[in-house]
């Protein structure tokens, strides 16, 4: 029995190098209409100019943790500011939560982030006050008033015309201890 059970566990040994390295690199591209491609392709045979990654900042430790979702408000902030900054839609499109979308919506909402950060940014906002903080001698209001606003992101955005600008709103959402925009607009 004992022999049996060795020889598939042989066999994974020898067959998860392999697989691992038979899998394809994907390349990160900006197609000639300015929308980004993902593809197994090298980007020039897309005709299409390759991404690459944000070099690391003169004196930053190498072994920098990657922040991978925002922790808080500053957090969120500064990874829209550098969305921005880099015409990232896909910066962007990370700090959403999409669970709970349909194809039809996900791909409308990427396609207005990917022209939304082509805009200059001009102001972004947390608007409304945060919930009052709780004692350990008061863990409960005094007194029950109307429901405190959502909390929210509010961009300001300059339009495509550059002489106005316009505000995208986002619902913040609180989940797996991260902070997520969810288009509002």
């Amino acid at each position: 029995m004992l022999a049996a059970m060795r020889l598939p566990f042989a066999l994974l040994a020898v067959a998860l190098p392999v697989v691992a390295g038979a899998q394809t690199a994907i390349h990160h591209c900006i197609g000639s209409s300015g929308n980004p491609v993902f593809t197994d392709q090298p980007c020039a045979s897309m005709q299409a100019s390759p991404v690459r990654a944000s070099p690391i900042p003169e004196g930053a430790p190498s072994s920098a943790p990657m922040m991978l979702c925002a922790a808080t408000r500053d957090d969120l902030r500064q990874g829209v500011i550098e969305a921005f900054a880099q015409q990232d839609a896909n910066r962007l499109a990370g700090l959403m939560l999409w669970n709970g979308y349909g194809k039809g919506a996900a791909i409308a909402d990427i396609e207005m982030l990917a022209g939304l950060v082509r805009q200059p940014l001009l102001g972004i906002d947390f608007p409304g006050t945060p919930a009052p903080a709780r004692s350990a001698a008061a863990p409960y209001p005094a007194t029950v008033s109307a429901a405190p606003p959502a909390p929210m992101l509010v961009l300001d955005v300059a339009d495509r015309t550059g002489t106005g600008a316009r505000q995208w709103h986002f619902d913040l959402v609180h989940r797996a201890g991260c902070l997520w925009l969810r288009n509002a607009d």
